[in-house]
């Protein structure tokens, strides 16, 4: 039967503390050594006893792995999908050898997004020196130039990079469920805080762009950057955003002081597809006064983007044609005055 090394360590020390509080005036002479025992024990060190190096290949086949037809990882000899616990009673190792897969994880949703998604990858700030930190952004060829479309993809936060939406997917489930590539081929078939990256990503590229229709997919903190754009810029967003499709965002219009228009333009023009057992586009009661909740159709917070894809696109076709409809000129007497006149 093994024992985990904080049972060996914590609980006779829990032991001896609970003797120590019930003894005399003079046992906190020995509560103070103990105390300094404790101090001077290294908790990560003892858990790198016996622990193998970490030594991690620094490829999928290094690993063994490789992404199958059905862009699920599989083990290369057996395959099965990714174990985590690959050495017994080593979390930590385990741990890192995990973190060490999904850093290349990460380098290989960069060259899909380049190689069968042609999009570039471009440096922000766009005046940035030498000296200073920059981050960089993904976009299509004719991302400014489109004078139809432009979709916006925004990520939570942790640990997940652009083309992402979530790590633990993509190495447990799919590449399709975990990454943002089947909204960059839907779109073509048819950053400082991350706030402050929004903004700037929207002063310096979107705002410049010649889309007729912008559409923003959010996820979870992605949507209380976009909330926080909107209070930045909300006259530009309301004159370029066509519509915005949340998912599971994390936003708050009371904390955030979002104002009683921006709140009523988002009841018109966002839905937030939130996790839910109820079935997809259910709709969910809402606490706040911004835009419909409806069931991303799982309880699955990481899973709610691609869940909610083809209801997404949906709302972005339906509020394309509304706002076409609406920019048609009304055939009235006045019209017909001055096409009368132009002859």
């Amino acid at each position: 039967m093994s024992i985990s090394l904080s049972s060996l360590i914590f609980l006779p020390i829990w032991i001896n503390m609970a003797q120590i509080h019930q003894g005399g005036p003079d046992e906190k002479e020995k509560t103070t050594a103990l105390k300094d025992l404790l101090s001077r024990i290294d908790l990560d060190e003892l858990m790198k006893k016996d622990e193998p190096p970490l030594d991690f290949p620094d490829t999928l086949e290094g690993f063994e792995y490789a992404f199958n037809e059905k862009g699920q990882l599989r083990h290369i000899k057996t395959g099965e999908p990714f174990v985590f616990n690959y050495r017994e009673d080593l979390h930590r190792w385990n741990q890192k050898r995990y973190e060490a897969l999904g850093e290349i994880i990460t380098k290989y949703v960069y060259e899909l997004l380049e190689k069968d998604c042609n999009l570039k990858k471009v440096s922000i700030p766009v005046d940035a020196t030498e000296s200073e930190p920059k981050s960089f952004i993904f976009m299509s060829e004719d991302a400014l130039t489109n004078p139809q479309k432009l979709m916006v993809l925004i990520h939570g936060s942790g640990v997940v990079r652009a083309g992402q939406w979530a790590r633990r997917l993509i190495i447990n489930e799919d590449l399709d469920s975990g990454t943002q590539i089947p909204f960059i081929k839907r779109a073509v078939d048819e950053n400082g805080s991350p706030e402050e990256h929004a903004v700037y990503v929207w002063d310096h590229f979107i705002a410049q762009s010649a889309a007729e229709n912008v559409f923003f997919v959010a996820h979870s903190y992605g949507g209380l950057a976009f909330v926080e754009l909107m209070i930045q810029r909300e006259a530009d967003v309301k004159s370029k955003v066509t519509a915005v499709a949340l998912t599971d965002s994390v936003h708050n219009v009371w904390h955030q002081e979002a104002g009683k228009t921006i709140r009523e333009w988002m009841r018109e023009n966002c839905c937030n597809w939130v996790s839910s057992s109820e079935p997809l586009d259910t709709s969910v009661e809402s606490m706040l006064p911004d835009c419909p909740r409806v069931s991303a159709g799982t309880d699955r917070h990481e899973l709610t983007s691609w869940k909610s894809f083809p209801s997404i696109f949906k709302f972005f076709t339906e509020a394309s044609e509304a706002k076409s409809s609406s920019q048609k000129p009304a055939l009235t007497r006045r019209s017909h005055r001055i096409k009368h006149e132009e002859l």
